[in-house]
């Protein structure tokens, strides 16, 4: 990709992707992926066949950013799906909140309706442009959900565009400094209730109380 950060002035062209499409293109949207979150190179190896399988689940849905000087060359990726109490990533989360003390009634109203932001990457040289907020907000538009969940790694002061971002977009907090069976960065999870404001500047909207 150039370096050149003119290049990415440019509205970005967002795509809704198909399953069929998604697994086209997941060499692509894997190397976005992985270089994003500075993953060793091979990574997308080994994530490739869960990526293609959760093409597959309820409520599945996917959308890419490209720019137009290259409309075929994925710059950006976000994907999710309806979240189910029979997914690892529930059963993660469901116990983080038992370890925090929250109560039952209150883990079920957070995890009884809600969308998993599974993914959400711009690549690097692409990120500052308004990418990352456009994904979101295209995949986040008229979902059925009562609230969309997430979880990204957990850095100093919150400083970085992922954090700016969702922070933005009015996600709260619902578990910090969470760490997940096999990866042994502590993360947060992140929720807000849907659907999202059209208006950037409008303020949060919490998850349910």
């Amino acid at each position: 990709m150039s370096t050149d950060p003119n290049r990415y002035v440019a509205k970005p062209i967002l795509f809704d992707l198909t399953p069929a499409d998604f697994r086209a293109h997941l060499p692509a949207l894997l190397s976005i992926y992985v270089t994003a979150m500075r993953y060793p190179r091979g990574t997308e190896h080994h994530r490739a066949p869960m990526w293609s399988e959760h093409a597959g689940r309820s409520g599945w849905k996917a959308v890419a950013a490209a720019l137009p000087d290259a409309p075929g060359t994925p710059v950006g990726i976000a994907y999710g799906y309806r979240g189910n109490p029979h997914q690892w990533w529930n059963q993660q989360v469901r116990t983080g909140m038992r370890h925090v003390g929250l109560p039952s009634d209150r883990i079920d109203e957070i995890l009884d309706d809600y969308f998993e932001l599974t993914e959400l990457h711009v690549h690097p040289e692409a990120q500052g442009h308004g990418i990352g907020e456009a994904l979101l907000r295209r995949l986040l538009h008229d979902r059925t959900e009562r609230t969309v969940l997430l979880s990204t790694p957990e850095v100093p002061e919150e400083d970085n565009r992922a954090w700016r971002l969702y922070r933005r977009a009015g996600f709260e907090d619902v578990v910090r400094r969470f760490v997940f069976t096999g990866d042994a960065r502590a993360f947060a999870v992140l929720g807000r209730r849907l659907p999202l404001d059209p208006d950037p500047s409008s303020g949060r909207s919490e998850v349910p109380r």
